[in-house]
């Protein structure tokens, strides 16, 4: 376990009011960063050997879509690259098959990047459907839904955020995929505009177990301002992203940054593999279509969870 950053604040506290010189102050000082970074070092996950244990073997037994068949809700008229990264970067780490959920306008662009992807021309946006009552604009909502829910069974693991954009008419439409996706059990990682979301509706994902956020600094900091009503603390970042999972309920939050945070609310455990030092658009995108193949292989290996 980590060392108490209330413990170092109250070294910290001793050591002035003693009166200790600045030599010794630093000193202090010193030793106290190498106890943190001794902490910090105890909740390195021991990530390779837990890729080996899930991957799934290369055997000529198996047929096209066991090693995972993963789906990404996102695409609208402005991204169409972040749909993309997602979806080809499942295939890249091994996922059998890949498809792709998003407006009319976007499938063109996301087609033409690759014959690999597997899209669905289904979403609406509001622009699209401005002039109709609201019983067309419900009409057309059950048409999406019903689908999305066809293919539903099939899918090991949805991804819902990358370029989704925040159109009242499309988030309501992908509220309902959300809600199916729990009563069907198919686990979700949340990314991108799908945090904007559930930020802002959290009754979508409390308490489902099978729920990842991916949440990056600004999309981290909305969330702990909505459920704990306070800033982010670096000093006690463990502690505080284990009770913004328990102030959600029964997700796994994974906090991108230097050092990645993954928390169950039980257990919190940090990748500090060294990564691109250039914080480009995409690396994201690419996570979280990652993270939808490590989840749906854990999944397929066992069905409790894998330890952290």
């Amino acid at each position: 376990m980590w060392v108490s950053s209330s413990v170092l604040r109250r070294q910290h506290f001793m050591i002035r009011t003693l009166g200790g010189n600045r030599d010794h102050i630093n000193t202090n000082h010193k030793t106290m960063q190498a106890i943190r970074t001794m902490s910090r070092a105890a909740l390195e996950a021991d990530s390779e050997n837990i890729l080996r244990a899930i991957t799934p073997t290369l055997d000529p037994t198996r047929h096209k879509g066991q090693a995972g068949k993963i789906a990404v809700i996102g695409g609208c008229r402005e991204y169409t690259g972040a749909p993309y990264f997602a979806a080809i970067s499942a295939l890249k780490i091994g996922a059998d098959l890949s498809h792709v959920f998003c407006t009319k306008d976007a499938a063109p662009v996301i087609k033409s990047y690759s014959p690999e992807l597997i899209v669905h021309p289904i979403l609406e946006e509001s622009y699209s459907i401005s002039g109709l009552s609201d019983e067309e604009r419900r009409y057309i909502s059950s048409k999406i839904l019903a689908e999305v829910d066809k293919w539903m069974e099939r899918f090991d693991c949805l991804v819902i955020g990358p370029g989704l954009g925040r159109d009242p008419y499309l988030l309501e439409c992908v509220s309902e995929i959300l809600k199916h996706a729990r009563q069907s059990n198919v686990p979700i990682v949340i990314d991108g505009d799908g945090l904007f979301l559930v930020t802002n509706s959290l009754d979508l994902v409390s308490s489902y177990p099978l729920a990842v956020l991916t949440p990056n600094v600004n999309e981290y900091k909305r969330l702990v301002q909505r459920v704990l009503g306070c800033e982010v603390n670096d000093e006690d970042a463990p502690e505080q992203l284990q009770s913004l999972v328990k102030g959600i309920g029964g997700v796994t939050i994974l906090q991108k940054g230097k050092s990645d945070l993954i928390s169950d609310g039980e257990i919190v455990k940090s990748v500090s593999i060294y990564g691109s030092p250039r914080r480009c658009g995409g690396q994201g995108d690419i996570l979280s279509g990652s993270v939808a193949v490590f989840l749906s292989w854990a999944r397929a290996k066992q069905k409790s969870p894998i330890r952290l």
